[in-house]
Formats: C-alpha cells, sequence, structure tokens
C-alpha cells in the first residue's frame, strides 16, 4: 500500500454554516432555466429557509443566462448581501468561463459564504479556490436536483455539509447501494479539487488553471465518449498535472460503461502509483453529493473512504 505524506499546504478558510431559518440566495452564472419560483419558495420554506433570487434567474440571452454584466453582477451581489447566508446556482450549462477574468476576488474574500453548484460551475470552484482561497460546494443546483426529486442523499448531503454537521475527522457518508470501485489501493491527503472534468481540460493554458500540486483530485462528466474521456485525462497528462497529484477520486460519468471507464482510470494512474477510487456519486448522477472543494481530506482508497482533515464551515 502506498501512503503519500501530507503536502503542505494552509487549510483553505471555512465559510459560515448555514444557519437555521437563512436565507439562500439563487443565481444563474451560466445557463438559462425556467423556474417555478411558488414551488422553490415552498420547497425550501418547508426545510426552514427563505430564498433571496437574483435577477439574472429569469433572464436568457441565448444558451446564456441574461448577458455577462447581468450574470456578473448577482454573483458580486450575491456575495455581498450580508442577508444572504448561501448562494445556490440554478443550473450548469454554460457561461461561467466568461466571467473569470471581470470578477472581483478580493470582494469574494471579504464576503465569504458557502457556495454550491457543479457541471459549468467547476470553472468558478476553481477560481474562488485559486484567488479567494475559501472552501466552496461540489453540490446540486437548484432545479435539476433540489427542485428535480433527486433520491434523498442528495438533500441530506447538501444540509449536513452546509449546516455544519460534517465535521473534522468525520468520513463523508456514501450510500451503499452505490458501491464503490478500488481502483489502485493507498492512503493520500491532500486538498480536495475538481470537479467537471471538461471545465477543468477548458480551463488549462489560463490563469484559472487547477493548480494540482498536493491536490486529491475529483472528476466527472457527461454526454463524453470513452474516448473523449481519454482524450482530457492525456490533455492533463501532457500538461503535467497528474504527476502533481495526491491521489484521485472519480464519480459518475454519464453514458460510460463503468468497467471500461476504470480500466481506463487504471491505465491513466497505475503508472502514478497514487490511490484512485472510483464510482462516487456527485455530479451528474443521482444521488448528487455535496463534496467540499479546497478542504484537506484523507483518501483511504483501499477502505473506500475520504475523510476530513479540517472543518469547511463554522458556526456564527
Amino acid at each position: 500500500m502506498t501512503v503519500r505524506p501530507t503536502p503542505t499546504l494552509f487549510p483553505h478558510t471555512p465559510v459560515p454554516a448555514l444557519p437555521a431559518q437563512g436565507l439562500i440566495g439563487v443565481i444563474a452564472p451560466a445557463g438559462p432555466a425556467p423556474l417555478d419560483t411558488d414551488k422553490a419558495l415552498a420547497w425550501m420554506r418547508a426545510r426552514g429557509y427563505a430564498l433571496r433570487i437574483f435577477p439574472g434567474v429569469y433572464e436568457q440571452e441565448g444558451y446564456l443566462a441574461g448577458s455577462d454584466d447581468v450574470r456578473l453582477n448577482d454573483l458580486h451581489a450575491a456575495f455581498v448581501d450580508d442577508e444572504v447566508d448561501a448562494i445556490i446556482c440554478l443550473r450548469g450549462g454554460y457561461g461561467t468561463p466568461r466571467l473569470l477574468d471581470r470578477i472581483d476576488f478580493e470582494l469574494l474574500q471579504r464576503h465569504a459564504k458557502p457556495f454550491i453548484g457543479y457541471s459549468d460551475i467547476t470553472a468558478l470552484h476553481l477560481a474562488i479556490n485559486r484567488y479567494a482561497g475559501f472552501v466552496t460546494f461540489h453540490g446540486p443546483l437548484l432545479n435539476a436536483d433540489l427542485l428535480g426529486d433527486k433520491q434523498k442523499p442528495t438533500e441530506a448531503s447538501f444540509f449536513n455539509m452546509l449546516r455544519g454537521q460534517v465535521k473534522t475527522g468525520s468520513t463523508l457518508a456514501h450510500p451503499v447501494a452505490y458501491p464503490l470501485t478500488t481502483v489502485e489501493p493507498g492512503v493520500a491527503h491532500g486538498r480536495l479539487l475538481g470537479g467537471n472534468l471538461s471545465m477543468i481540460a477548458a480551463t488549462m493554458g489560463t490563469p484559472y488553471e487547477m493548480d494540482a500540486e498536493g491536490v486529491i483530485l475529483f472528476i466527472e462528466d457527461i454526454n463524453e465518449p470513452l474516448y473523449r474521456i481519454d482524450r482530457l485525462l492525456t490533455h492533463l497528462r501532457l500538461a503535467g498535472k497528474l504527476d502533481q497529484l495526491r491521489g484521485v477520486i472519480c464519480g459518475d460519468v454519464a453514458g460510460v460503461e463503468r468497467a471500461a471507464l476504470e480500466r481506463l482510470l487504471k491505465q491513466t494512474f497505475e503508472p502514478l502509483r497514487i490511490p484512485v477510487l472510483s464510482g462516487w456519486r456527485s455530479g451528474h448522477c443521482d444521488p448528487n453529493l455535496t463534496l467540499p472543494m479546497g478542504a484537506l481530506v484523507r483518501l483511504d482508497a483501499g477502505n473506500q473512504a475520504l475523510v476530513l482533515e479540517q472543518d469547511v464551515v463554522v458556526r456564527r
């Protein structure tokens, strides 16, 4: 069994926990989607929370949820709004890379709070982790997941994480109905980072690309055949990113047969002698579990466990 030493990394800053009867802001920094406002308000009210829906949620400009200005303004406004306790994205799609070079990361850092989403939102996770330095959450979108009647672990993981019930030393829960696969055994310590593989690759060569040094990489994707997953991983390998990793967690890659995917993972990562765990349910899948991006974790691929090594939220 390969044991990787803990890298010399400072923990990313925890964010304030979602309080009881808190206010959750809804923004659409990427693609548009119709929102049933009454359903959304009722769903959150039944769980003790209120929503503040920002203007761009109701706009559409082609494949974008409003203009770049509208989406950027909503992102900044949701962070600055001291009444908003957490921010959830309406949907993914495409659009967040267009905002990256205009984001005021110092503003976000001064008003750090839970920020949740996946898919195209991966670009924001990478950028915020690199330039604002606080923990963000690869977790459900409002429309497709919370209002989309996904299985109970989606909601439970979301609220448990944001309320601060998952603390330092906690093993992140994974439903037994969805078995994990140890592709490469071993134990590694590092910062959990990643998200949608296509988006990780799309940021390569920009100032917002992933800093992979000492990282436990999480990847997932959808609508990408196996040869494209191979191409994306090869892109990261040739860019020198894979050599810097401490370990890998692979989520669901919708549309790809799992055994074939795991053969590709073994071919890719076996030479690196790092632990690799496959089958984690987060992203374009049901259930969709929440993962803390930027947090220090321990991956024990042999025992199929992911353990938090820092608090990711703090109660006020």
